[in-house]
C-alpha cells in the first residue's frame, strides 16, 4: 500500500520562497510518476507539476520558471520548489502518485496525501 505525505506548507510573504516535500512509503517508488496539485476552495483541482521516475518533468504555465520539482529516489521523496511566490498560489497543495504513467490528469493518479496549505500574503 503507498501512503504519501506532504509537508513545508506555511505562511509566506509575496516574492518569497517555500519548498514542499512528499514522503512517499511503499514499495517501487522509482517506477511512480509524481504529481503536484492544488485546489483552492471552491474551484477544481489545478496541476502543477509532474516528475517522472526518470527525472523528466514538466510544469503548468503558470508556475513555468518559478516551480521545480526534483526527487530522490534513494530517499523516496519529491520536492517542490516554488520561487517567486504570487497571492494567487494560495491553495492547499496535494502530491500525487501513479505507477508507469505520464499524465497531468488528477483522475489518473492513484494515491493521494492529505494536502498542505501554502498561503502567500501580498
Amino acid at each position: 500500500q503507498v501512503q504519501l505525505v506532504e509537508s513545508g506548507g506555511g505562511l509566506v510573504q509575496a516574492g518569497d520562497s517555500l519548498r514542499l516535500s512528499c514522503s512517499f512509503s511503499g514499495r517501487h517508488f522509482p517506477t511512480y510518476a509524481v504529481g503536484w496539485f492544488r485546489q483552492v476552495q471552491g474551484k477544481e483541482r489545478e496541476f502543477v507539476g509532474r516528475i517522472l521516475w526518470s527525472g523528466w518533468d514538466a510544469y503548468a504555465d503558470s508556475v513555468k520558471g518559478r516551480f521545480t520539482i526534483f526527487r530522490d529516489n534513494a530517499k523516496n521523496v519529491v520536492y517542490l520548489q516554488m520561487n517567486s511566490l504570487k497571492p494567487e498560489d494560495t491553495a492547499v497543495y496535494y502530491c500525487a502518485a501513479v505507477q508507469g504513467r505520464n499524465t497531468d490528469k488528477s483522475y489518473e493518479y492513484e494515491y493521494w496525501g492529505q494536502g498542505t496549505q501554502v498561503t502567500v500574503s501580498s
